[in-house]
C-alpha cells in the first residue's frame, strides 16, 4: 500500500499558538469573538487528536505515514 500524506504537527502548532498568543488576548473575554476564537482552539486541539489517532491506525495497519510541510513536496520526478 502507499504512502498516507499527512500534515505536519507544526501546522496545528503554529495555528494555536497565534490563536492563543495573540488573538485571544486581543478580544475581550466577555464577548462573542472570545469564545469563538476559544472553540477554535479546542477544534484545532481534537482534529491533531484526531489526525495522531488516524497516525496509530496506519502504523498498526502496516501504512506509512509522511507527514507533509506544504502540497508542492513529494511529487514524483517526471525527469527519470
Amino acid at each position: 500500500m502507499g504512502i498516507v500524506p499527512l500534515p505536519s504537527h507544526i501546522h496545528y502548532e503554529l495555528l494555536l499558538q497565534i490563536l492563543e498568543r495573540q488573538t485571544l488576548p486581543a478580544l475581550r473575554p466577555t464577548s462573542d469573538e472570545y469564545i469563538q476564537a476559544q472553540q477554535v482552539v479546542v477544534l484545532l486541539r481534537k482534529a491533531l487528536t484526531h489526525q495522531k489517532s488516524l497516525e496509530a491506525e496506519c502504523i498498526r495497519a502496516d501504512r506509512r505515514v509522511e507527514h507533509r510541510w506544504s502540497l508542492n513536496g513529494a511529487l514524483p520526478s517526471s525527469a527519470d
